[in-house]
């Protein structure tokens, strides 16, 4: 039988959507009994959520004073002793996903299948390789324990119609202290976030500064949002770190993703090529984000924002 534990991603008591993406990954396994853990200080509510979602069999409760923080070195001593229980671990290949997975795999002794985004069985999986211009169908041995990330931005979130059960879990594994949280900052607004936003707007290099990329954040106020930004942009000092989109950044699949000023180098069409429309704004008529844009647009952007917001 086919036994998959989800590890919860979770922040400020509220379950995280790659979590209900991934939960729907793991449904498409044939006869599959799903759990979901919640590493946590306090994991009732984030518990209670969780129980909610389709076709989630049980939710553990594993609760200690050092699970305050997600930090992998932490969890994944955990994982290891409820993995006897499992044949397959999942986690979203998101940053709390990329940063245990790979641990957990190498206290089991492993091989991790990183950004499945389709599954043909339950030890066949699909995920990109070479910046997703190639797709490979793997065939995990199912004599080993399947550990893999899911690539959230290729699965609908799970509903919320389940009544799962909730249960403690005692953790007995010696927890390591070589790590420790320090402290967390985040850039405070009333954006959406990148990740889960239904729309996004992302500036690159071609806007020439940090102040410019403020067009940026306008057009995306009057849309309702979320910012994304080229590895460029990134690199130039125009927009945060965690705004960066693409193979090195984040991986979304929004209803409209407007690229403005964004050449469209491959690294970044592999984090936007689930969107259902992108529409490109460029005035090289050349540029390779015409390729894959639904609706193209040739010209200078600090013409062409402006009249958009007017018309807006």
């Amino acid at each position: 039988m086919t036994r998959i534990l989800i590890i919860a991603e979770h922040a400020q008591g509220k379950l995280n959507l790659s979590t209900r993406k991934t939960v729907s990954c793991a449904a498409q396994i044939a006869d599959a009994e799903i759990d979901i853990v919640v590493f946590s200080n306090d994991a009732q509510e984030i518990a209670t959520q969780a129980a909610q979602l389709t076709s989630v069999r049980c939710v553990l409760k594993a609760e200690h004073p050092n699970f305050a923080h997600a930090l992998a070195a932490t969890y994944a001593p955990a994982i290891i002793q409820m993995a006897s229980n499992y044949s397959h671990i999942f986690a979203p290949s998101t940053t709390f996903g990329k940063d245990l997975m790979p641990r957990v795999a190498a206290l089991l002794g492993v091989g991790q299948i990183s950004d499945v985004m389709a599954v043909e069985g339950s030890h066949r999986f699909v995920r990109p390789i070479y910046a997703g211009n190639a797709m490979v169908t793997l065939d995990a041995d199912p004599q080993h324990k399947l550990v893999a990330t899911i690539r959230t931005a290729s699965f609908q979130p799970a509903t919320t119609n389940g009544n799962a059960s909730i249960e403690s879990v005692s953790i007995s594994a010696t927890l390591p202290t070589h790590t420790r949280f320090i402290s967390h900052s985040e850039e405070h607004n009333d954006r959406p976030d990148l990740q889960s936003a239904a729309r996004v707007v992302a500036g690159g290099r071609a806007l020439g500064s940090a102040e410019n990329f403020n067009l940026i954040y306008q057009l995306a106020d009057q849309l309702g949002a979320g910012v994304g930004a080229s590895r460029a942009a990134v690199d130039a000092g125009y927009a945060a770190n965690e705004l960066q989109v693409g193979q090195t950044g984040k991986i979304i699949a929004p209803d409209l993703y407007i690229a403005v000023g964004i050449s469209g180098a491959i690294q970044h069409l592999t984090g936007i090529k689930d969107a259902r429309t992108i529409v490109a704004i460029n005035k090289d008529p050349e540029a390779p984000i015409f390729d894959v844009a639904d609706i193209g647009l040739v010209g200078d952007l600090f013409t062409v924002l402006p009249e958009l917001a007017k018309h807006l």
